[in-house]
């Protein structure tokens, strides 16, 4: 059962947002079974005390935790301020400049990492935290994916192969976060930069361009 739990933004500058930080980071570095509360007070320099107070338990942190990052990925997509386009082209413009903003922060800003982490954690172990990360994140932000797809390629948006074709686009942004060391490594790159992050989004505009025009079946 999912606890009722504040939402809590991951920039909160008070003593639950540092509990939010520290769980995050020691879940994803371990989780959640094999970290203790102990751990996460002491990484927030708070007691174990102001867990039960700002979160209810260990699970309700948990949650906050999967609402916090999904409240971020939300405002960072920001799908639902997103114009209707009225054309293919806008529609594939669109895609594009959405892919840019999601790639360029996700791959550039190291601070997604321990973010990352602790989300592919939940998803591997499931439960309340997958539950919420899909329900308020990936559902509404892929159906509205699959629409905008809809209008640049002329594919139904709830076709299977169209809900196969943006995860296949999600999954190669996640990629280059993911596998970083082994990309910086085959690269030759001592870290992943402004320039090294640039090369990165320009291949997956062309990739997914590329998609767009492999599935189009509306005139641009």
């Amino acid at each position: 059962m999912i606890e009722q739990t504040h939402s809590i933004p991951l920039d909160d500058p008070g003593t639950a947002g540092a509990l939010l930080r520290a769980a995050i980071a020691c879940f994803g570095q371990k989780g959640f079974g094999a970290t203790s509360t102990r751990e996460i007070a002491a990484a927030a320099q708070t007691n174990v005390a102001s867990i039960a107070y700002h979160f209810g338990s260990k699970e309700g942190l948990r949650q906050a935790c999967a609402q916090a990052f999904a409240a971020h990925m939300s405002a960072l997509l920001a799908l639902d301020a997103l114009p209707e386009p009225e054309t293919p082209a806008a529609a594939e413009a669109l895609i594009l400049a959405i892919v840019e903003r999601f790639a360029a922060h996700m791959v550039a800003d190291h601070a997604m990492q321990p973010l990352v982490a602790f989300i592919l954690r939940e998803v591997a172990e499931g439960g309340a935290g997958l539950d919420i990360f899909y329900e308020r994140l990936v559902g509404p932000a892929h159906g509205r994916l699959c629409r905008i797809w809809q209008a640049a390629t002329g594919a139904p948006a709830e076709a299977p192969e169209t809900r196969l074709m943006i995860f296949s686009a999600l999954g190669q942004i996640l990629y280059f976060r993911i596998g970083a060391p082994v990309v910086k490594r085959r690269m030759g790159w001592a870290e992943i930069g402004p320039a090294e992050a640039e090369a990165i989004v320009k291949i997956l505009k062309s990739n997914i361009s590329a998609l767009i025009a492999l599935d189009r079946r509306t005139p641009a």
